[in-house]
């Protein structure tokens, strides 16, 4: 039987994201410098081995964002980036928001501070963080491994010690196959999770420590996104608009963009808020209807949907930052739901976390103390950082909309003006899944039969030719990484009271109830088929499950979406 394997470093990233790879850069700067005082005072250098690990087949297949990108964290690590070959799309040129009538659209006469774009670029966050990587292999003293799927952290005496990969060459029944290969044990000193939105290791630490503990709920969006290729000539990079209101209702919280980009793509996509009340909501369906807006539409006249994704974005702030460091631990970036939700953006204040992770982890490894205590200087430094000074800033944002959209925008008005208190100093929220109702609750005694809008093929898709476009690939002969605690309630109770609302919230069309053959009299007459292979990775399910009971989990490594440019 194949032995399990241990691999030891000092530290470990996990994560190719953008707040992993800046502290992988800067980390590696810092020892730089600090073996060049060693070096004057005629000391040995440090040499500690620095890993960086992500579960996608190559670094950038998993990174979807909008991206309107604040170069703030950007210009602290590389100066002068453009010189450095940054490949963003170009500065923002225009920038407009819109509120939209199902027919008609009302274009701002101002825009609101934190939606302001200028001194932005327009980006895309798969081609930035391939070009952080090979900036990072090109610094030296860090390694990059992609395809490593981080499966649970490894803990000992109440530290953080590292992570366990997930298996290799398990069969669908469970059963080790031919070429099963255990999952390699990753032990560290210092362990900086940045695994994104509702990361698995993270969330099982959450659980064992109770990181969030005195803390609001997270609270979290779904951002649906399409790439369009537009004939030569048509599309000036750097345009910006973003819109409110239709197609959602004003119980729900969210907006759509269409963005610009280089060499003739537009990006667009909508955000929808996943603590959303209508149990029949379709994000898909919404962010396709959302295409046939009369202004929209001419957006994409002549052009070709190319790419496609999903993902989840963590809303809640200030208020949902969890316990960022444990012995042994720090959690940075979405992991750590550091994005900025009043101004959308998250990539810069994730670099920094990193930046400010790898501080912290250089005096560790100098003082080799790594307990609680000591790592608790990184929470503390976010928290009084221009990270913390944006988030504080905007930390009854999401929450204002609890009550609907008008509320919600007069709350974001009135945080303008008193410091980002809106209606109160700390405005609670429930999770987001608490928020979903009962049909009968929503819809009263006569409940409509759901049905979807029949796509074009043109203009509007639905989610398995979407789902194609996003390349994902996951080896069909695998225990589903999708697990289901209890799949008999799927087919009688939440079929009852919720009419299956996962065959609606997931944007890959991953869950399906189909016939249950063979059923015997009095049992249910579907049940639930997972269709794993679509997964786009988004955790929408693990976070909008009314009743919890779905656990998004690590597939093999390397499997997934294979987004491009995203």
């Amino acid at each position: 039987m194949a032995e399990r394997e241990t691999l030891e470093v000092d530290v470990l990233f996990v994560g190719g994201g953008p707040a992993c790879l800046a502290g992988a850069y800067h980390l590696a700067g810092l020892l730089a410098k600090e073996n060049e005082r060693l070096a004057a005072e005629g000391r040995p250098a440090l040499q500690p081995s620095i890993l960086l690990i992500d579960k996608a087949a190559e670094i950038g297949f998993h990174a979807l964002s909008g991206a309107v990108l604040d170069p703030r964290a950007l210009k602290e690590l590389w100066p002068d980036f453009a010189a450095a070959g940054c490949p963003l799309e170009g500065p923002v040129v225009e920038d407009e928001v819109w509120f939209l009538t199902k027919g008609g659209k009302w274009k701002a006469p101002w825009i609101p501070a934190p939606l302001r774009n200028h001194g932005n670029f327009v980006a895309s966050l798969g081609k930035v963080v391939r070009w952080m990587a090979a900036e990072v292999e090109k610094r030296g003293g860090v390694d990059v491994y992609p395809g490593f799927g981080a499966a649970e952290p490894l803990v000992e005496d109440g530290k953080v010690v590292g992570v366990r990969c997930g298996d290799k060459g398990v069969g669908r029944d469970g059963k080790r196959k031919d070429a099963y290969e255990p999952g390699i044990d990753i032990r560290a000193k210092i362990t900086i999770l940045g695994e994104g939105p509702r990361g698995t290791v993270t969330k099982i630490l959450n659980r064992r420590f109770r990181l969030d503990e005195g803390r609001n709920p997270q609270i979290y969006a779904l951002g649906i996104k399409e790439i369009w290729q537009m004939p030569a000539g048509t599309v000036k990079p750097g345009r910006v608009f973003h819109t409110m209101g239709w197609p959602l209702d004003r119980e729900t919280f969210g907006g759509g963009f269409v963005y610009t980009m280089a060499n003739d793509m537009v990006d667009l996509g909508l955000v929808v808020g996943l603590d959303y009340r209508n149990p029949h909501l379709d994000p898909h369906g919404l962010f396709q209807a959302l295409k046939t807006h009369p202004a929209v539409r001419p957006l994409l006249a002549g052009g070709k949907m190319v790419h496609y994704g999903a993902k989840a974005l963590p809303e809640g702030g200030w208020y949902s930052i969890p316990r960022a460091a444990v012995a042994g631990c720090m959690i940075v970036g979405d992991s750590a739901s550091l994005l900025n939700p009043m101004r959308l953006k998250g990539i810069h204040t994730g670099m920094k976390s990193g930046m400010i992770a790898a501080e912290v982890a250089l005096e560790a490894l100098l003082q080799d103390e790594y307990t609680a205590d000591f790592l608790s200087r990184y929470e503390d430094r976010v928290r009084a950082s221009w990270i913390g000074e944006e988030l504080k800033g905007a930390r009854n944002f999401h929450q204002g909309f609890e009550k609907g959209f008008w509320r919600g925008l007069l709350n974001a008005g009135l945080m303008q003006v008193n410091g980002g208190k809106g209606f109160g100093e700390r405005t609670g929220i429930r999770a987001g899944h608490e928020h979903m109702r009962k049909l009968s609750e929503h819809f009263g005694a006569r409940v409509p039969e759901f049905a979807r809008e029949r796509p074009d093929g043109t203009l509007t898709f639905d989610r398995v030719t979407d789902v194609y476009s996003s390349g994902t690939l996951h080896e069909a002969d695998q225990p589903p990484h999708l697990r289901v605690a209890d799949p008999n309630l799927c087919a009688t109770k939440c079929a009852t009271e919720y009419g299956n609302p996962c065959t609606r919230f997931c944007p890959a069309a991953v869950y399906e109830m189909v016939d249950a053959e063979g059923a015997a009299p009095g049992k249910p007459a579907k049940r639930l088929q997972i269709n794993f292979e679509n997964c786009v990775h988004c955790k929408t399910c693990d976070i909008m499950d009314p009743y919890q009971v779905i656990d998004w989990t690590t597939p093999e490594g390397g499997d997934g979406p294979r987004y491009a440019n995203l």
